[in-house]
């Protein structure tokens, strides 16, 4: 097979999650460490941080990779989902592995894994750890693919764990109260390692501490860090500027209005790391002002165009659209147009009474997948909240319509999904 037949093989042989939702989950980890003892245990050739949490995660995880990198290592980043290259979710020190690899994993152990039935994660997950052992990385950087006690990513001890925060989304599969959830996520807490805790709600924080205190490992509230207090500005170029305590000014990369809450989470988590003698300041401004160019994250209030403004952002569920909503509302512009779709298991509804009522053109759409809520349903409720629009069968001819309405002074925003934005970048 070729890379585009393994791929092919991949995403139609293995279930996966982003195609068919609920039904690719497989709780537990016997899969796992059955592939994780016929590849020789590859994660305990290297060290790790562990990322969970509703939002941020990606975010997190790749400024973290990025000021890991800055300081002279060899870092494994494993992430998901991938926006156009399943690749994207495998990488060493900002670099996609190798199509090659891909190739040569699946054709000379695919009789063994066959009989597994490995779901399309557990798999990956496996060929990531296997692939960084034998690239010798010092550091990896692994986000956890779907809530942490039974997440195939959780056979890690790491130096370090990280939650971002807990918020509903997957409640199908975590659970239907913040208190399931967050005691899912928490599952990622391992025996006398530290974890950071972004931000709690009262209903999740007595869950982290509870199992922090059973499992002895030190659990640091960002909400109550030296960063809590740290000022935010903006520069002319739009980039964020946080005026720390500790370090000084911090230029930041990713823009949106979100990322300061993320940057506290970071900071508390690369502040330990400090501690430890693993990663120095020159390190943690370089690896802030430049997380995109160093890891090749995208999709992140990215822009893709000057005039009209074009932008687009993954930010797919309720927690996500409080954030981006603000932020699209405060957009200077003549006019806004907005491409959007969403996924048909996430909280529309909700999302959708988030959106601008003025001032706005509307273009629903449906991504590539089956996981897509149909177009003609997404209008029908965006009628009930008062948001008027056309229907486009694609994410391309939804943007095409939106370019050619927009004036040079509007504003395009492309979002509501990751598959949209991944739809518009491929």
């Amino acid at each position: 097979m070729n890379y585009k037949e393994t791929t092919e093989y991949l995403f139609t042989r293995t279930p996966v999650f982003e195609k068919v939702g609920a039904t690719a989950y497989k709780p537990g980890l016997q899969t796992t460490h059955a592939l994780d003892e016929h590849f020789g245990h590859p994660h305990q050739y290297f060290k790790t941080i562990h990322v969970a949490g509703t939002n941020g995660k990606g975010s997190c995880s790749h400024t973290i990779a990025a000021i890991l990198q800055a300081q002279g290592y060899k870092v494994g980043l494993y992430t998901s989902p991938h926006l156009v290259d399943f690749r994207e979710r495998i990488r060493i020190n900002g670099e996609c592995i190798p199509e090659q690899y891909v190739v040569d994993f699946v054709e000379e152990e695919r009789s063994f894994f066959e009989p597994l039935h490995p779901s399309f994660f557990e798999l990956t997950t496996a060929l990531a750890f296997k692939y960084f052992k034998e690239q010798q990385v010092d550091y990896a950087v692994i986000e956890v693919g779907l809530g942490g006690r039974l997440d195939c990513t959780n056979i890690i001890t790491p130096i370090l764990s990280i939650i971002t925060n807990i918020s509903y989304d997957h409640t199908q599969l975590l659970g239907d109260t913040l208190e399931k959830i967050a005691f899912e996520k928490a599952g990622i807490i391992k025996e006398d390692v530290p974890v950071v805790i972004g931000t709690t709600t009262t209903e999740t924080r007595p869950v982290f501490e509870t199992i922090g205190k059973e499992r002895k490992a030190p659990v640091i509230f960002s909400e109550e860090s030296a960063f809590s207090n740290d000022t935010v500005a903006t520069t002319a170029e739009g980039r964020h500027v946080l005026g720390t305590h500790t370090f000084g000014p911090i230029e930041m990369e990713l823009r949106g209005i979100y990322q300061e809450e993320n940057a506290r989470t970071i900071l508390c988590a690369i502040s330990i790391l400090l501690d430890k003698g693993i990663v120095g300041k020159e390190a943690i401004l370089k690896g802030f002002a430049n997380v995109c160019e160093t890891t090749g994250l995208r999709g992140r209030w990215e822009k893709l165009n000057d005039k009209p403004l074009v932008i687009c952002d993954t930010g797919h569920n309720v927690a996500g659209w409080k954030f981006l909503s603000q932020q699209i509302e405060k957009q200077p512009c003549t006019h806004r147009h907005i491409v959007f779709g969403m996924v048909d298991d996430k909280d529309v509804s909700s999302v959708l009474e988030l959106l601008p009522k003025t001032d706005t053109t509307y273009y629903w759409t449906q991504a590539s997948t089956k996981r897509a809520i149909p177009v003609e349903k997404l209008c029908k409720m965006a009628q009930e909240h008062d948001l008027a629009g056309n229907t486009y069968l694609s994410v391309k001819e939804a943007f095409e319509a939106a370019k050619r309405e927009a004036k040079n002074t509007d504003f395009i925003f492309v979002g509501g999904s990751s598959y949209v934005v991944a739809d518009l970048l491929a």
